[in-house]
């Protein structure tokens, strides 16, 4: 029997159990996929704590899967058995479990595998790029020489904001707490990097764009430390705050606001996936810059699946730089 990553009360890695499942089968618009390769993401562990999605017990997890089609319901047409496919995250968290060996997917998130990418990578690509591609390019509508600030840029959806920054001719200026992922960040192309530790943001931006500011922001972090994007931000700018990872409460600089004219814009991925027109625009996007290698994945550490509760502990470590991966063996 196929096992299963599920959790039977919330709470840290630990909850984390391979449980042996009967083999689903696909109804009529699902398809069945015997897994390659996984892809973590910070909303898994939050949905795992409860932070989330109040989850529905025993719970499977997991939004990112690259694998085999084994069979499909009657009306899937756009792929079939032996095709090798990945899974973009385009559908409730309750709704699909992908962390398991044999999964069922909804077929309007499948789609066939990106050529030239490994199975670690196609099963790392669509969270990262979907996220940053919504929230930069659809909303911010990001452009040529752009200072773009990306706080947390060491995470897979900062190093693909940094990315599709670099392909639209964006600057992307990364953000991090310590220094010692500089060199990591300016080598996964950053123009450049701020360390929030130890220099003032603000001032930087300024210093590092001729005193004009950032004219987007892609957060998501939140708290305290909002208040030094804002003040670091250009006359007319965009905060796009996609996450909450601060446990503090974020404050909403009035002044800055008011005086710089800003738009502070919250954006979740349901945005982009959820609607036919904008996933098909985001799809074209992406696998395109997958094939022609301006995107590409980067992978911190691969994980067996037997090891499905150090991979979540080391997701909340919060030392990778880029994807943390789950290989299934075979």
């Amino acid at each position: 029997m196929p096992r299963l990553a599920r959790f039977h009360q919330v709470g840290g890695p630990e909850v984390l159990q391979l449980d042996e499942v009967a083999t689903p089968v696909p109804g009529r618009a699902e398809v069945l996929i015997e897994t390659r390769a996984l892809g973590l993401n910070r909303a898994e562990a939050a949905f795992r704590a409860g932070q989330y999605e109040e989850p529905v017990l025993p719970a499977g997890i997991g939004y990112e899967a690259a694998g085999i089609v084994r069979a499909v319901g009657e009306d899937v047409r756009h792929v079939g058995p032996g095709d090798a496919v990945s899974v973009i995250p385009a559908f409730g968290v309750n709704d699909y479990a992908l962390h398991g060996e044999s999964v069922l997917a909804p077929a309007h998130a499948v789609i066939a595998h990106p050529s030239g990418l490994s199975w670690a990578e196609a099963a790392a690509a669509w969270m990262m790029f979907t996220t940053a591609y919504g929230g930069l390019v659809d909303i911010a509508g990001i452009g040529e020489h752009d200072p773009v600030l990306i706080p947390a840029a060491s995470s897979s959806v900062g190093i693909a904001a940094i990315q599709i920054c670099n392909a639209l001719g964006a600057r992307p200026i990364a953000l991090t707490r310590g220094s010692g992922k500089r060199q990591a960040l300016l080598d996964a192309g950053a123009a450049e990097v701020i360390v929030t530790g130890e220099q003032q943001v603000a001032a930087e931006v300024h210093r590092l764009t001729g005193g004009q500011g950032a004219r987007v922001v892609f957060d998501p972090v939140g708290g305290p430390g909002f208040a030094d994007l804002t003040a670091a931000m250009a006359a007319g700018g965009i905060a796009v705050i996609y996450g909450a990872l601060a446990a503090e409460q974020t404050p909403l600089p009035v002044g800055d606001v008011l005086g710089k004219k800003l738009t502070v814009r919250g954006y979740v991925l349901i945005e982009t996936t959820a609607i036919a027109a904008k996933l098909a625009a985001a799809i074209e996007f992406i696998r395109h810059g997958l094939e022609t290698g301006v995107l590409k994945p980067v992978i911190s550490e691969i994980f067996d699946l037997d090891d499905i509760v150090a991979a979540h502990e080391h997701l909340e470590s919060n030392t990778q730089l880029g994807k943390i991966v789950v290989r299934v063996p075979r």
